[in-house]
């Protein structure tokens, strides 16, 4: 077994799993990179409680900390998609209040 396929402390599970069919009404999406991450244990034990504190993945939590870097630097390419939205889609008619 390998870091990768052993499930850290908080992650949800879904780092690995390929993206869904696209939520809006039939736009194609691009296909997302794999990259892989060599990280020290503790750091990543750190981004994982982070992560799971945000209620994210481990990848979701690497993804949105890069893309905030990117833009404060001023980095963040114009044509870079919104981060893809996981978990249960919006009930139809919902104002978003619980």
């Amino acid at each position: 077994m390998t870091d990768q396929d052993t499930p850290s402390p908080g992650a949800t599970g879904d780092e690995g799993a390929a993206a869904g069919p696209p939520r809006s009404g039939g736009a194609a999406r691009r296909q997302r990179k794999q990259t892989l991450l060599r990280l020290d244990p503790s750091v990543h034990d750190a981004l994982a409680r982070w992560a799971a504190d945000e209620l994210r993945s481990a990848n979701a939590q690497i993804e949105f900390l890069l893309r905030r870097a990117l833009a404060e630097a001023g980095r963040l390419p114009r044509g870079a998609g919104p981060i893809p939205r996981r978990g249960r889609p919006p009930k139809d008619g919902a104002d978003g209040a619980e």
